[in-house]
Order: structure tokens, then sequence, then C-alpha cells
């Protein structure tokens, strides 16, 4: 809102906001912003009462555009000479008008620097609204790093903030997001839940249909998080920098060493949704405000699995549903279905990467096997004990082929993994682990 009108609904939404929500108050403010009492505000603040009977204390943008748009204000648009310019300003910090969840209470930008425990001017800095950073030649300017990552779906853009903007992430994260619960069939990034308890869901079905979100990061823009933020009630002005400090519109820099793919019209949609500012992958926000603004799709998915007689739950990209011998008869109905809803939502499936495994075969929940129990395939643990009987033998300089800089630390790891699957078949692995001279 850049011209005299914008300027001037502004002025007169900020003055409504200053003081008591009654008219002849709010005449008063608004004849001291332009000085004088022209025909048409008495329409207009009535206008505005009849339209909020409580003041939008939390929505000075909201207020500020019906202002502009009113009937009254377009009246006076039409009024020659002008538009009386501003003579004087009020000062109407925001509010916390309601609070769904037991998040912090922020009524200003300063309450949340003061929370972040940084300045004013930092905030505004870190938050970067005006996306500086995307063109600035200077890499110093910059608050992340970037790295693609190379896989057979195509590429993705790693998007890792520096140290200072990761502590503030952080700090977002553990304060304000997370009293906010994300859906019950969600199991990734959740405390409490994991991969495993949520390819557990699946155990013994007749079938485990398994689709996956394309670009699910870089997909979540800046107005869908902004929604985000304004449901859980944090006011206008908190809720744009805390959009700033989540959000990323990667620079060209980036986007121009982008690795070709296999699929052009899918590197040309990942590299236009980087360009506007989205969900870095690689900020720890991402994962939490990710879920939060997929809960209307995840409810949606999970009501229609209901209906189906079928399961659904989500761990980050990956949907999958599962249910008897009724939805394997079903199973493209389903898919179609999910496909529409996801597009509705906003979202798109990955072409190529919608499976369908029924009891025969092996039936796999994000690199779970579940067709009797959480388990780790064959082909994994196999690999694994070869590696293990490897380094026991040859000693761990020479079985450590991928050069990982903590082997010992890798391989312990890997069989947490599989003792938290199959308990036997991890006490066998560490059994050999145990039998490794790693003084060698």
């Amino acid at each position: 809102m850049t011209g005299p009108a914008d300027r001037l609904a502004v002025a007169l939404a900020d003055a409504m906001l200053a003081g008591p929500w009654e008219e002849a108050s709010i005449l008063d403010r608004t004849r001291q912003v332009i000085a004088r009492r022209p025909p048409w505000l008495t329409s207009m603040v009535r206008e505005v009462l009849t339209a909020y009977h409580r003041p939008p204390a939390d929505r000075p943008r909201e207020l500020a555009v019906f202002v502009l748009q009113s009937a009254a204000m377009r009246t006076a648009r039409r009024s020659p000479p002008r538009l009386p310019v501003p003579v004087v300003r009020f000062s109407s910090p925001t509010q916390m008008v309601r609070r769904p969840f037991p998040v912090p209470v922020l009524n200003h930008i300063g309450d949340l620097a003061d929370h972040l425990g940084i300045s004013t001017d930092e905030l505004d800095v870190y938050a970067d609204t005006r996306l500086r950073a995307r063109r600035a030649h200077r890499d110093r300017i910059a608050h992340y790093r970037y790295q693609w990552l190379t896989r057979s779906g195509g590429a993705r853009l790693l998007e890792a903030p520096k140290p200072a903007l990761r502590v503030l992430q952080r700090r977002v994260l553990d304060g304000l997001l997370s009293p906010i619960p994300p859906h019950p069939a969600v199991h990734g990034f959740v405390a409490g839940r994991s991969a495993i308890t949520g390819a557990a869901e699946h155990i013994g079905s007749d079938i485990v249909i398994s689709l996956d979100l394309e670009h699910f990061f870089s997909s979540i823009t800046a107005g869908r998080v902004w929604g985000v933020l304004r449901s859980a009630g944090y006011p206008e002005p908190v809720a744009h920098l805390l959009v700033g400090l989540t959000t990323h519109a990667s620079p060209v820099s980036a986007l121009s060493s982008m690795p070709v793919g296999p699929d052009a019209g899918r590197d040309f949609r990942l590299r236009r949704r980087l360009s506007a500012p989205h969900l870095p992958q690689g900020a720890p926000t991402s994962p939490a405000l990710a879920n939060l603004v997929v809960f209307g799709l995840d409810r949606r998915l999970e009501s229609y699995a209901r209906a189906m007689g079928a399961r659904y739950t989500r761990y980050a990209d990956d949907l999958t549903f599962s249910g008897g011998a009724d939805l394997a008869r079903r199973s493209s109905g389903l898919v179609s279905a999910v496909e529409r809803m996801v597009r509705q939502e906003g979202f798109s499936l990955h072409p190529g990467k919608t499976r369908e495994r029924h009891r025969s075969r092996r039936q796999v929940v994000t690199g779970i096997v579940v067709n009797e129990r959480t388990n780790v395939s064959r082909s994994e643990f196999d690999r694994l004990k070869a590696v293990l009987h490897d380094c026991r033998r040859s000693g761990p300089e020479v079985a450590n082929r991928h050069a990982h800089p903590d082997f010992r630390s890798h391989l312990l790891g890997r069989i947490s993994w599989v003792s938290a699957l199959h308990h036997d078949r991890g006490a066998r692995l560490r059994a050999v682990f145990d039998e490794i001279d790693w003084a060698v």
C-alpha cells in the first residue's frame, strides 16, 4: 500500500485502533488525522463498526484494506480536488486477540524480538522480508548455504541456514510452533512418533498403497505459512516477520547451477517454486510448518480413508494407505480420489512414484517391511552383515569403503535401526560388531 489513498487508509486504520472502539471516539481520532471532518468520514466509521463489532487489534493491515475499499472511501476518492493528506499519525500496537493453542503471547514485533533474544533491527535483517539476500551479489549477505543433491527422481536443493539464523529458527520451532499440534495421522518430525510408528499402522494388510508429494517443501509458499501463523493467533506484523524468518527465495546463483534431471517439466516446476519464497529444505522449522500447512489435506485424506475402510498415515511427503480385500478391489478409485484432493489442496503427486503392493509381495512403508511385523528388508540386513564381517576380518580402515568420518558411530546407528525393527536381527549384528578390533 504505497499510493496516497493507501497511506490515508493506513493512517485512518491506525487511528481507529488507537483508542476506545465506539463511534464518537473513533470519529474524534480520525478527524485529527486529516485535520477536518469531511462528509464521508462518518459513513466510513459506521461501515467499519458494522463490519467489526470488536476492534481487529491483530489485523491492522486487514482493517486498512477494508477502509480503502469501503463505499465511503470510494466516494471520497471521486470527490475533487483530492484526498486529504494525513497530518497526525497514531501509534496502535497490535495485540493477540485469540490463542487457540498455548503459544506465547506476542502482541507486537518488540515481543517477538525479545522472545528471540535479538533487537528489532536484527530481526528485520534476518527476516529479510524484502528479499535483499536473493538479489545480493555478495555471499556474506546470504543467510543460507546451498547444495544440490541428485537422486533417481531428480535434483533436490538443500538450503541450510547459517548458524545465526539456525539458532533463531530453532527458537521459533521450540517456543512458537511446538505448541501447535499436527494431524494425528502424521508420523514424521513429531515428538513420540517416527517412521516405525507410521509403518506399524499398516501391518498385515491385504494391500498397501504408497504415493509421494512432489517437491514437498518448495511447494509450500510463504502465503500458506502466513495462514498457519495467523490461525495460531499471531498478529499480522508478527506473522509477517515469522514468515520471513522461516521461508526463503532461492537466489539466481543457486538456481543456475541446478543439475539437469530426467524430466525437464519437473525441473521447470522445481525451479519456479524455488524462485518464490518457500519452506527451505534444511531449516529446522520447515518440517513442523509443513505438517501444519498440510493439516487440511491430512484431515481430508484420513476421513476419505476411514470411509473406504482403510488406514492413512503420512511421513513428510510419503502418503500411505492400507486395507483389506475390499480396498484392493477399489485401489484405482482411491488413487484417483487422492490425486484430486491433493491437487485441490495446492499440491501435486510425484509422477511414477505411486506403488500398490499386495500381501503376496514385500510390502514396504518408508523403507520398513510391514507384511507381518515391522522389519528390515533382507537385502539391507545382508548388506550390513557383510560390512560388519569385512570390518572384523580386514579391519575398519579397509572396510570403510565410503570414507565415513566416524565409521564406528555410523555402524552403531545402522545396527540400532535394525534393532528397533527386529530385536533378534539387531542382536546378531551387534555380536559381530563387538568382535571388531577398532585399534587396528
